[in-house]
């Protein structure tokens, strides 16, 4: 496996965010660097970055309800979309 530089992270994986139907007790796993294929979730792609210094962010919802997650990895209220991507 080749090695990313760690330079530039984390990468807008999209300016929108994802809107995602959470199932109650249902864990996920958000992408924090923006390399993963499955956004806005994570498939492992972290590990290649030089240090490995993003792993992903694991979360359980306690009920059924319609979520918006961040793509752009800028949000400050991760994993969720508070509209920083407005601001790129």
């Amino acid at each position: 496996m080749d090695t990313i530089p760690n330079e530039g992270f984390p990468k807008a994986a999209k300016n929108e965010p994802c809107c995602v139907q959470a199932e109650a007790g249902k864990t996920i796993a958000w992408c924090t660097c923006g390399l993963s294929e499955k956004q806005p979730f994570c498939d492992g792609r972290h590990k290649q970055i030089e240090g490995m210094p993003y792993k992903s962010l694991k979360v359980t919802f306690e009920q059924q309800e319609e979520v918006w997650l961040c793509q752009c990895k800028q949000t400050k209220n991760p994993p969720y979309c508070d509209g920083s991507h407005r601001n790129l």
